[in-house]
């Protein structure tokens, strides 16, 4: 792609930007797109031999600045490949790896991802988090947030909540409550210009200065947020210093309690990747929060809530002891961590706590939640029906009965479109299905047969 194909608002400004580097700038775009994968912690950790398998399969090459990346050549399908489907790894391009391992996520904590969809920085901070703390993933598109919750369900992550809702919308309710947020803020797109033509069509000068102010918008509401201490990382996959640099100073200037750690560019001419730029602030522990009034006002609602059981609360309880009575039989090593269930019409959930956020009815009245921690299971007559999400959530060795498929063989491809398998009569019930050892989902056996239970959206064509 030569750049005379480039908008000149975009040539220009680029050109100012990079000076006698732009040479080799404009060089970068002739260069092929960059391809990356980045392994699941969650899945990793009980599955060296998989890892193995895949790396000399797929021939992949690590990636600098991700300990868990990984770039593959173009003609390698990794999206067709079983372990996909089983949550072993996320495709991702390489340089958005280095948001969250700037963020640093740790264990225990409560981290916030408030512009989440697809799912690539979600998914990498429960890999970091390994189910200990709480994640809220936020996408205010109601079908990317679907897409949001089918990544997280597929990783096997069970302590994220995935929220659909406009930032504001959330600040009022989650005063100073993450320890981290990563705010992958909308923009133009600039770094994406190789790799996606339709970035460079909407480009315009006035499309950068209506990133810009949305951008301000959302780092307002980032800010109410975050806790005294917390940390914000601020990226973007575009070039331009308005939504970059600009925007960094805008908030330095803005909130005085804000510092800048550092600043983190990667440039498709300099490194193995397409553009990305990260800010790392920290608020200062000393910080006076201009919102206190709300958090004293959001701390009395809370005691009121508390102060009772609604009948929703004991009907959760109830269906929960069901569940629990059927994971004896079926999946007797289940293992929850801290939560609560909560029921969303027939769906049960395990809601994950945390030490600073423990959900109360003010925070979920009217909050659309898409996948409001790990889906349990359906509530039938007299029955439950395990959800896709506990079965990808699993090891093996928790199952009581499990029926493993190797990655290669005909068997797991039929069992990716939604057919029917043959097992042993002796098996009966509710049987984890697997591929090397990997969770795929369900199967009910009968018979002889063991009968499909993917989702019917899941299953491959």
């Amino acid at each position: 792609m030569g750049k005379e194909l480039l908008p000149v608002g975009y040539v220009t400004n680029m050109n100012e930007i990079l000076g006698d580097a732009s040479c080799d700038f404009w060089d970068s775009y002739d260069l092929p797109r960059t391809h990356g994968l980045r392994l699941n912690g969650l899945k990793t950790i009980h599955a060296a031999e998989n890892v193995e398998n895949l790396i000399q399969q797929f021939q992949l090459e690590p990636v600098a600045w991700c300990d868990s990346g990984y770039y593959y050549e173009a003609s390698v399908r990794p999206g067709k490949h079983p372990y996909h489907a089983a949550g072993l790894y996320y495709i991702q391009e390489p340089s958005a790896m280095s948001a969250v391992e700037l963020l640093n996520p740790q264990p225990g904590e409560t981290i916030l991802d408030l512009a989440a969809a697809p799912g690539g920085k979600t998914t990498h901070i429960a890999s970091k988090l390994m189910g200990q703390g709480l994640l809220v993933s936020n996408e205010i598109h109601p079908e990317r947030a679907r897409v949001l919750a089918e990544n997280v369900e597929r990783m096997g992550i069970t302590n994220t909540v995935v929220t659909c809702a406009a930032p504001d919308q959330l600040a009022h309710r989650f005063v100073a409550c993450f320890d981290r947020i990563m705010l992958d803020a909308p923009c133009s797109g600039e770094g994406m210009f190789r790799k996606d033509a339709a970035a460079i069509t909407e480009w315009s000068p006035e499309h950068v200065d209506l990133c810009v102010a949305r951008q301000w918008d959302i780092v307002q509401e980032a800010y109410r947020m975050l806790k005294p201490g917390g940390t914000l990382a601020y990226s973007t996959c575009t070039f331009n210093t308005a939504e970059n640099e600009e925007m960094i100073e805008r908030i330095i200037s803005r909130y005085p309690d804000m510092e800048l750690q550092f600043i983190k560019r990667l440039w498709p001419h300099l490194e193995r990747g397409e553009g990305h730029f990260v800010a790392i602030l920290v608020k200062s522990a000393n910080a006076t929060s201009l919102h206190e009034d709300l958090i004293s006002s959001s701390d009395s609602s809370k005691s009121q809530t508390r102060s009772h059981r609604n009948s929703k609360q004991t009907a959760a309880a109830s269906a929960l002891a069901d569940f629990q009575e059927w994971a004896k039989e079926n999946i007797p090593g289940l293992e929850l961590n801290d939560g609560t269930p909560i029921i969303f019409g027939e769906t049960l959930y395990w809601l994950p706590l945390s030490e600073s956020l423990i959900w109360d009815d003010k925070q979920l009245k009217g909050l659309k939640i898409p996948r409001a921690g790990l889906h349990l299971g359906h509530l039938k007559k007299n029955r439950i029906e395990p959800a896709h999400a506990l079965a990808m959530s699993l090891r093996p060795d928790q199952a009581a009965k499990k029926w493993d498929l190797p990655s290669g063989s005909a068997e797991v491809n039929a069992y990716l479109r939604g057919e029917v398998l043959s097992v042993p009569p002796e098996y009966q019930g509710w049987t984890l299905v697997t591929t090397d050892g990997l969770p795929l989902g369900w199967g009910k056996a009968s018979g002889g047969q063991l009968k499909n239970h993917l989702p019917k959206g899941l299953r491959n064509p």
